[in-house]
This record gives structure tokens, sequence and C-alpha cells, in this order.
């Protein structure tokens, strides 16, 4: 938008466990406006965590919490020209756009497994992800990387 910054609009907490971060998540989760069929995915998935867990003291969206954060990046590299050269430039990123990466990373590389069912592909990436494993992380750790890798160009930052 050019004048104006848009307003947030505000996000209705999910049925099941009434929580706002479940519906950005399913929201992420969507295919062609199908929510209904992303609730279920995402309650399937839950439940599958829950038979699947082995930390008994924590509930599964506790755990889905867990790995949500474990898949959270702090910095990233952002392109940027300076004289004729192109530089990465590690730059902190805002707390609404960590969730949302890690909530797109989470889901993309859910996708991408071999189980048969989406709920069961998102459930072992949770788990995964919980215990500090998969793909998800990975990509987590990578960005970290290359950002640490790209640290002489900090002081290019805008």
């Amino acid at each position: 938008m050019r004048k104006r910054k848009a307003k947030k609009r505000p996000l209705l907490p999910d049925p099941r466990f009434n929580d706002q971060l479940v519906t950005r998540f399913v929201n992420n989760l969507m295919w062609d406006g199908k929510k209904s069929v992303a609730f279920k995915i995402f309650y399937d998935a839950i439940d599958i965590v829950d038979e699947k867990k082995q930390d008994e003291e924590k509930s599964a969206l506790e755990i889905w919490k867990d790995a949500l954060s474990n898949v959270m990046p702090h910095v990233e590299v952002r392109s940027r020209r300076v004289g004729g050269a192109t530089f990465q430039i590690p730059m902190q990123i805002r707390p609404d756009r960590k969730v949302s990466m890690a909530m797109k990373w989470l889901i993309g590389y859910a996708r991408k497994r071999n189980e048969k069912a989406m709920a069961q592909k998102l459930a072992a990436e949770i788990l995964a992800a919980a215990k500090e494993e998969g793909a998800a992380v990975k990509k987590r750790v990578d960005t970290h990387k290359m950002a640490e890798a790209n640290k002489a160009f900090s002081h290019f930052r805008f």
C-alpha cells in the first residue's frame, strides 16, 4: 500500500483449543478456501501427536507450540545492492514474521514427507520439530548459518 500500513484484522480463536495461533496455522494450511478441511487435518494431526508422544506431562498442543518455537528463525539474510555488488545482509526478524515463517516451513516440509495422509505428515513433522530434528528445523539452522557467514556485511544494514 502506498499511503499507510494496512490494519491487522483480528483472528477468531479456533473452536477446540480456543487459541488464535491455531487459527493462524490453519489459515496457512488451508488450500482453496477449504477451512473445515484444514481444521480437520490439523485436529487429526494433533490427535496423532497425542497418541505418539513420549513426553506424558505435555499436551499435544504444547508439543505443537514447542515444535513451532524450535522452527522459528531469529535472523535472516536480505539482499542489498551496494555499488555494483549484491550483499547478503543478516537482519533481525520481526516477531510476527518469525511466527509466520515457522508456520510456512513446518507446513511446507510436512507436505514433502512420504506418509499417506496430510494429517500423518503434519504429525510426523511436528514430532520431529519438537525433538529439534526434521527438515523444518534444518531450514532454521541453515538460515542461521547463512546469517553467521555473512556477519561481516552487517554494517550495510538499512
